[in-house]
């Protein structure tokens, strides 16, 4: 039994003979930024929006097309002449014409259709820049809580594996108390009990973190080897102050900023719309060639035209049954709803980064009391090690400290990565989120 349960805790500690690549969290967010894939699709959806925007795509050039053509015709003809000449007759009577032709048509003014067109694709642009920054952000906030649960559990694994090695130790110690008749079998079997199970606790932990460290290349686009640790020291920013990032919240937060690009562009449908009012003036210009081979009942057998040819068209849509009317009512419209939803949002801020302020601070607070926890559940321990080995505390009480050592442990753990993830929220709300060293 005992030789089982050495082999089993020996089989556990190898993953850690090996030298592991540690994975930083500026590493890691510089593979998510590289590599993830929701990451790559924003920013390849950035280009899209970037292309609209170029003048090509407004309106302001104009369009040039080339036209060609040729028509064969073979006719029987009859024809009667009014001089009263004699009638002719042609059968198979054969006749072709071929033009080409270089035709130019630029709109020199629809009524400022193409100027707020084009202001509105650059604003478009801008919201997709947001769009994209909304993406990188959620998904940072995910890199990182995969990367401290990550860290958690490594952490934990480390906890396991000490509690498993004073078991251990509380084993051999029973073993050598029982041959020389200062304790029962009992004892014995209490610790073998208890060594079964913080094997089974760091099997569990250990199979944990291969699991979310999985999670973690994932996200990261599968650029690491999955063999690799994580830093497990944590930074807190305790010089942030509330009002401060409050006031970056109502500025830099990435959706309230979102509802105003988005209340610009609804204003610019409204003046697109109105556009229509106007009359439109377009340039048409045309170069031509013409040749046309008559038959013989033709007065000229053989024709050929060249020229060029230019003019101006203006068009006034003056009434077109109320359409653009309602075009305009309706981004009016579109408009206040932009409004409205920006209140809701400003409000809906207020009170998530409160929200979230109070429970990073509640959260802070709950880790140095956890620190606390640790200090006092070690003395504990450290005590009820020094009266289990004279005799003094039984196996039960000896082992009921050592599990609220673990608990500790595992609870201080916990509250430091909680309260770390706490933050990036408060950050993230202030739009902050992207400004700082991780």
């Amino acid at each position: 039994m005992n030789i089982k349960i050495i082999t089993l805790c020996c089989f556990i500690g190898l993953g850690t003979c090996y030298a592991q690549q540690e994975l930083s969290p500026e590493d890691a967010v510089n593979y998510v930024l590289d590599n993830n894939y929701g990451i790559k699709i924003a920013n390849k959806n950035l280009e899209v929006s970037e292309n609209n925007t170029s003048i090509y795509n407004t309106g302001y050039l104009p369009t040039l097309t080339g036209n060609a053509g040729a028509t064969y015709n073979l006719d029987n003809n009859e024809s009667q002449y009014s001089d009263g000449g004699p009638d002719a007759v042609l059968n198979g009577a054969e006749s072709s014409r071929y033009n080409a032709s270089l035709d130019v048509n630029y709109t020199l003014f629809d009524g400022l259709g193409r100027k707020y067109n084009y202001k509105r694709l650059k604003e478009q642009y801008q919201l997709s820049e947001l769009q994209a920054r909304e993406t990188i952000e959620n998904t940072i906030i995910e890199l990182f809580s995969i990367y401290y649960n990550v860290a958690q559990l490594s952490e934990n694994a480390t906890t396991f594996q000490q509690t498993l090695s004073i078991s251990k130790d509380r084993l051999v110690r029973s073993e050598y108390q029982f041959e020389y008749g200062q304790n029962t079998k009992l004892e014995v079997l209490n610790a073998e009990v208890d060594i079964n199970n913080d094997s089974i606790n760091l099997i569990n932990t250990k199979q944990q973190l291969n699991n979310t460290k999985r999670d973690l290349n994932f996200v990261m686009g599968n650029q690491v080897a999955d063999d690799f640790t994580v830093k497990t020291e944590i930074n807190f920013l305790l010089d942030i102050d509330k009002a401060d990032l409050l006031e970056k919240a109502k500025s830099r937060n990435v959706a309230l900023l979102q509802a105003d690009k988005s209340i610009q562009i609804s204003k610019l449908d409204i003046k697109t719309g109105k556009s229509s009012y106007l009359p439109t003036l377009g340039l048409v210009g045309s170069y031509g060639w013409n040749k046309s081979d008559n038959n013989a009942a033709s007065f000229v057998a053989v024709s050929t035209n060249t020229g060029l040819s230019a003019g101006l068209n203006l068009s006034w849509n003056i009434f077109d049954g109320g359409s653009t009317l309602i075009r305009v009512k309706n981004a009016e419209v579109a408009l206040k709803n932009q409004e409205l939803q920006k209140e809701q949002i400003l409000l809906s801020l207020e009170r998530d980064f409160n929200n979230a302020w109070d429970d990073y601070q509640n959260k802070l607070t709950i880790f140095r009391v956890q620190e606390n926890n640790i200090i006092t559940a070690q003395n504990n321990f450290d005590r009820s090690q020094e009266k289990f080995k004279i005799g003094q505390v039984n196996s039960i009480e000896f082992r009921q400290a050592q599990l609220n050592l673990l608990n500790a442990e595992l609870s201080r753990n916990q509250a430091k990565y909680q309260a770390k993830l706490s933050e990036l929220q408060v950050l993230q709300l202030s739009g902050e989120l992207l400004n700082i060293a991780y």
